[in-house]
């Protein structure tokens, strides 16, 4: 199987060379969406070896996923690992991911960071169980971690979605939406690295559009009607 890692990116100059550059030492093709950053993210990605797609503006890393996967299906891959641009995920956990996707009955593998939750913040820690708490409901299936960026995903799946979100909701959309259409999800444990640098995510913006978003998709996947 053909596998591609997909890592949307923002701002993300200072990390994102060396993670390109382990993920290539592994053999692994890379493709990097910057979405419009103000700092040389895309340069500097492009200098690591990743091929790389940009944004004249910032779109959100829903529609920066969703012009990677384009480039996925175009491109004939198999499957695509999706990583966060700012080394918060390891490379070394890609093999898990490669390993469980053998699997011919496995159709997305969810990183889950709860399971070594210690130097999470706070605040993280509440809003990703509460939503993860929450999908797991919707999709009738245990997922611990439904905000984790740090996923495979296979082309059948990819071929098949139907992404509206424009933001970080496209975590749980693409979740739910898998699960709804019949595809088998799954999570294994990964670690993380959280590092000092500000997030990119607004627990308090992403956890109201979240709650906006679940009401706009809960009411036609309860009826089946989308």
């Amino acid at each position: 199987m053909r596998i591609c890692v997909l890592i949307p990116s923002y701002n993300e100059s200072r990390t994102i060379g060396s993670l390109v550059e382990r993920l290539k030492s592994k053999g692994l093709n890379v493709v990097v969406v910057d979405d419009g950053s103000a700092d040389p993210t895309a340069e500097v990605a492009r200098q690591a070896g990743a091929y790389v797609l940009r944004h004249e503006q910032n779109k959100g890393k829903g529609a920066s996923l969703k012009e990677g996967f384009r480039y996925i299906l175009k491109e004939d891959y198999g499957a695509v690992i999706t990583m966060d641009g700012d080394s918060q995920h390891s490379p070394e956990d890609i093999p898990k991911f490669i390993k469980e996707a053998a699997n011919p009955d496995l159709d997305m593998i969810v990183g889950n960071r709860m399971s070594s939750s210690k130097d999470m913040p706070l605040i993280r820690w509440i809003t990703n169980h509460l939503m993860s708490s929450l999908i797991s409901i919707i999709c009738w299936r245990n997922i611990p971690d439904s905000q984790c960026g740090f996923r495979l995903i296979k082309r059948n799946v990819l071929e098949k979605l139907d992404l509206i979100s424009s933001n970080y909701e496209i975590e749980s959309e693409t979740i739910i939406e898998a699960q709804h259409k019949g595809f088998k999800v799954t999570s294994i444990p990964i670690q993380t690295i959280y590092a000092r640098q500000t997030s990119q995510i607004n627990p308090v913006i992403d956890t109201i559009r979240f709650f906006r978003f679940i009401l706009k998709i809960f009411c036609p996947f309860l009826f089946n009607t989308r």
